[in-house]
């Protein structure tokens, strides 16, 4: 392999990881402090894409407003189901909670088959990142580059909230001692609506961001929440930065793989987190706390 040819898988790879992270970010803030395994987050993300299809396609916005629908949308969605349904659930055992998100996925699957059918879609390139950047003797697509910028500014950004902000602070409390926090006055189920509904709204971004790399088709969900909960699990379960390192393990296991050993490119993944947990089963970031 050229250099080149090395750098220019590195790049698909790092923009995989990116988008992944957008995505799996989500996911393990919602485990982080509510302690809800939610399978539904994949589901939340096929919505995402199917509504940048809608509102590029059929309604003929520009694709960041496409983006930016997808986020409020499955933020309402996230809030109608945290207020009225997964609130009822957060003292009771993993088993409930796990049958609720499983019931979620769904009834949602059905909404989407109604609503889209089961035909194949896809999602173009915004016009502004059709074209193609050149890194010294490697050219790469424009909308690559923007993945592989956005990743890193959304965790620095993710990263200045929780640790260096006043909603953080209360946010990390929540995830220490809710009982303690509510003695203080702060209201603690509106701070798990508001983490529940960013999660969710990350998973409908990450799939708007998604949509113009892959084909959107029923059944898309069972595969992204697999991959998520891979790379939280290499990272460390509730722990941001451990969830952008695993999705870089992710992204560029799967985009090598593909060159070097093309029939194992799907199982390269369970043999890296395999090895993380017989390394370290808590994670690559996590503690071991977060195993119990």
């Amino acid at each position: 392999m050229t250099f080149s040819t090395f750098l220019l898988n590195a790049f698909y790879g790092f923009g995989l990881a990116m988008n992944m992270f957008i995505i799996a970010a989500g996911l393990n803030l919602i485990f982080g402090v509510l302690r809800v395994i939610n399978f539904a987050h994949g589901m939340f993300y096929m919505f995402g894409a199917y509504i940048v299809f809608t509102v590029t396609k059929s309604w003929g916005m520009p694709f960041a407003v496409g983006v930016v629908a997808s986020g409020l949308g499955l933020a309402v969605i996230a809030l109608f189901i945290e207020r009225f349904l997964l609130r009822r659930l957060y003292d009771k055992e993993h088993l409930m909670q796990l049958l609720f998100t499983f019931a979620i996925v769904l009834l949602m699957s059905d909404a989407a088959k109604m609503i889209w059918g089961t035909d194949q879609y896809s999602v173009g390139y915004p016009p502004a990142l059709r074209g193609a950047a050149r890194f010294g003797a490697v050219i790469v697509p424009q909308y690559l580059v923007f993945l592989c910028l956005l990743g890193p500014v959304l965790a620095i950004a993710m990263w200045l909230a929780v640790d260096r902000t006043r909603w953080g602070r209360i946010v990390r409390a929540a995830t220490q001692d809710r009982e303690m926090l509510a003695a203080l006055g702060v209201n603690v189920p509106a701070v798990y609506a508001m983490v529940f509904v960013i999660g969710s709204a990350l998973a409908g971004i990450g799939g708007a961001l998604a949509a113009p790399r892959i084909a959107l088709v029923p059944g898309m969900d069972a595969t992204i929440i697999n991959e998520c909960f891979i790379i939280v699990i290499i990272g460390g379960l509730g722990h941001m930065w451990g969830s952008f390192l695993g999705a870089l393990a992710f992204g560029f296991v799967v985009q090598f793989g593909t060159v070097f050993v093309p029939n194992w490119q799907d199982v390269l993944p369970y043999l890296l987190m395999l090895v993380v947990l017989l390394v370290r089963p808590w994670g690559l970031l996590g503690r071991p706390e977060l195993s119990r």
